[in-house]
């Protein structure tokens, strides 16, 4: 539209609406400034992309002058619909959304129009709100921007000035959507389902987990006890074409081989002494559904057939039964034992071992992805900060330098079992190293596989000669003074006496003690 035209239309229209004459002449000349700098700017224009916006207003007339001013950057659609409800099409197809706010067009309506924003503000991607608003108004002005707007122009409106703001808020809005999707990318890398680990290896994980999860094959979890082989078991489900069905967890450790096989495959009335009713068992819960056996390797040899006939026939019976039981189950087994050695001694069935370990995941201990401590002990405290109604927020320094020294012999488990205990003792919103356990404040050097004639000593055996050298040097440090010493190692007073009767230390072992213990190759992470 040309300058001449613009003229003419304003003109017009401003005829109808009796606008005073001055304000013709302002709006005439913003048009004209604004054609010589579109026409000078053609070429670069082309570059930007088209902003659709829509303009909610009762003067129609407004509406296709703005639209015609604005020019090809934009494409604008006027509507006099002003329901939140009534307006999903408007939300959908609009980069920007220009609301009318001046007296002449609310008639009173100011409530409704800051409602209007609000819930505008209210749903999650929603476009940008710009308000055009009397200048004199400045409460409706600063009521539209506390309740969301994000940008306003003053009436009449400065065409340059217009088409600025609503680019400048389009981009905004557009790298605010960059972000929120970046942000969603960055929590589903480092998650999976009730999972979280940033590590290589919790990554390679993950990427594995997705893979096999919607194939229906027998998955083998390996780890040691407390790194969250159930969570892992339950994320494959989720991901799975199974995840409407249910997830059945059994575990075979520490129990009779009688009671197991009653768990995993019921039983009838009368089958045994007590068995008054008819039971199913877990195998038959699991049908369309996924079987989580965890500690497999303790499954009982006579009953390592049977399940190895689950596996192969799809089929059971109960015990005192001689009915057969069709089951269509996914199974996923965890386990700390070393299977392969297992059947080499011949405890596990070879055929048993080969079908289970169809895909076989390994969940590496916490003190080889220390990089995942403190991204798991945030989220630790966050869920018992809400549980037990804890202002606790973040960790202070020291308590995460001490997460991270430490070697976590539980791993996840033992870690999440520390955070709830410090939540529960902390009284303000920083966890300090002071709510943590004695064993955290004091032993954060982990002690790793000592080569020589160290190397055959046992665990307990090592932490012991650890901690005697620590006290010894400590008490030789402070001369002795007990007091002085409990401070430095920040152990009270008794506990530092306990320790040196349990440990044997005298006030007179020869200085050839201390400095063998010095020179003892240094303490790294226990395997």
């Amino acid at each position: 539209m040309g300058t001449l035209a613009c003229q003419h239309y304003v003109e017009k229209t401003c005829s109808n609406l009796s606008v005073p004459a001055g304000f013709r002449r302002t709006v005439i000349g913003h048009l004209e400034v604004f054609a010589q700098i579109a026409g000078t700017c053609e070429a670069s224009a082309l570059e930007n992309p088209i902003i659709q916006v829509s303009f909610l207003s009762q003067d129609s007339g407004l509406g296709e002058a703005i639209a015609r001013a604005l020019g090809e950057g934009f494409v604008t659609r006027t509507s006099n619909e002003r329901e939140f409800d009534r307006l999903s099409e408007v939300r959908r197809w609009a980069d920007v959304v220009l609301l009318d706010l001046r007296a002449a067009n609310m008639q009173g309506n100011e409530e409704a129009a800051l409602r209007l924003i609000g819930e505008m503000n209210g749903i999650s991607s929603h476009p940008p709100v710009v308000v055009l608003c009397d200048p004199e108004n400045r409460s409706l002005l600063l009521g539209a921007i506390e309740h969301g707007a994000t940008d306003s122009i003053a009436n009449p409106p400065n065409i340059l000035e217009l088409s600025l703001i609503l680019r400048r808020a389009y981009r905004l809005h557009v790298a605010e959507e960059e972000l929120h999707t970046l942000r969603a990318a960055t929590r589903s890398a480092g998650r999976l389902h009730e999972l979280i680990g940033t590590s290589g290896s919790m990554q390679e994980l993950f990427a594995l987990a997705r893979k096999i999860a919607p194939c229906d094959v027998n998955v083998l979890i390996t780890g040691e006890t407390g790194t969250g082989k159930e969570l892992l078991a339950r994320a494959i489900h989720q991901f799975s074409s199974r995840s409407k069905g249910p997830l059945v967890a059994f575990s075979c450790a520490n129990l009779p081989e009688t009671l197991v096989e009653d768990e995993l495959f019921g039983h009838e009335k009368g089958a045994f002494t007590g068995a008054q009713m008819s039971r199913r068992g877990r195998v038959e819960a699991a049908d369309h559904g996924t079987l989580f056996l965890d500690e497999v390797g303790d499954l009982g040899v006579g009953l390592q057939p049977k399940l190895l006939r689950v596996i192969q026939e799809r089929s059971f019976e109960r015990l005192g039964s001689n009915k057969t039981t069709s089951v269509d189950i996914r199974l996923i087994c965890a386990t700390h034992r070393k299977l392969s050695e297992m059947v080499e001694q011949g405890k596990f069935r070879e055929d048993l071992y080969y079908r289970l370990n169809v895909v076989q995941m390994h969940l590496p201990p916490l003190r080889e992805r220390r990089d995942d401590v403190p991204l798991l002990a945030q989220q630790f405290l966050q869920k018992s900060a809400q549980q037990f109604r804890k202002r606790a927020k973040r960790f202070s320094q020291q308590a995460l330098h001490a997460f991270e020294e430490y070697h976590w012999p539980g791993n996840v488990r033992e870690l999440e079992n520390v955070v709830q205990r410090a939540v529960a003792l902390s009284e303000d919103q920083t966890v300090d190293v002071s709510h943590l356990p004695t064993f955290l404040r004091t032993g954060n050097v982990s002690p790793t596989p000592i080569y020589g004639c160290a190397a055959s000593r046992s665990y307990e055996e090592e932490i012991r000669r650890f901690k005697r050298g620590l006290v010894l040097r400590t008490l030789r440090e402070y001369g002795w003074r007990k007091a002085e010493s409990a401070r430095a190692l920040g152990v009270a007073r008794g506990y530092l006496h306990r320790l040196i009767n349990q440990l044997g230390i005298q006030k007179h072992e020869d200085d050839l003690t201390v400095k063998q213990l010095d020179e003892s190759p240094p303490f790294g992470p226990v395997m």
